[in-house]
């Protein structure tokens, strides 16, 4: 994986193989912030990346200049790899080893945007509870965005909050955002 854009854009970050992880791809990742580009200047924001794996959207974001940014992944192996390479970058990562889920029912941190990349082989149900939790505990800041990659095969259209969904590839975007 690489690093698209921003202070270490050109970058190559190579995953130990034993995680288990499937990193969203460079054209799909470029795609998102190039809709992200638009909406928000990345140094005014907060980010929230939910099953972060590898760390690959964390690092975009603050290569772009994001520095209030948390991890959550329940995988050791991933949180230990994504503190590994953010100190060697020395970028401004928070990283939380904790079940997503749970995490999402304790915080009560706003964030701007809240990206989740669960694997793809989630049941409709486990996709409904992240925006579920998000909403229900407010964890959005006012113009906020929930971001949910999935498989194109997924329809998510029918949850609450759902604006809408783009596709790249394999790879589809469900954006979630409060109804004011």
């Amino acid at each position: 994986m690489r690093i698209i854009s921003g202070l270490y854009k050109g970058r190559r970050i190579t995953a130990p193989k034993k995680l288990p992880v499937r990193p969203t791809t460079d054209m799909a990742k470029e795609a998102l912030f190039n809709i992200l580009n638009n909406q928000y200047y990345f140094d005014d924001i907060s980010v929230l990346d939910l099953f972060s794996g590898t760390g690959n959207i964390s690092y975009e974001f603050a290569s772009r200049g994001t520095e209030n940014i948390t991890a959550v992944d329940s995988n050791f192996g991933c949180i230990k790899f994504i503190n590994e390479t953010s100190d060697s970058f020395d970028m401004p990562i928070n990283t939380v080893k904790n079940d997503v889920f749970k995490f999402l029912e304790n915080s009560k941190l706003k964030h701007t945007i809240i990206f989740a990349d669960p694997p793809y082989n989630f049941d409709v149900d486990a996709f409904t509870k992240i925006p579920e939790l998000v909403f229900k505990n407010q964890l959005l800041e006012d113009q906020g965005v929930l971001i949910v990659e999935h498989s194109k095969h997924t329809d998510l259209s029918h949850i609450n909050q759902f604006s809408y969904s783009k596709s790249y590839g394999g790879n589809s975007f469900s954006f979630f955002e409060s109804v004011q």
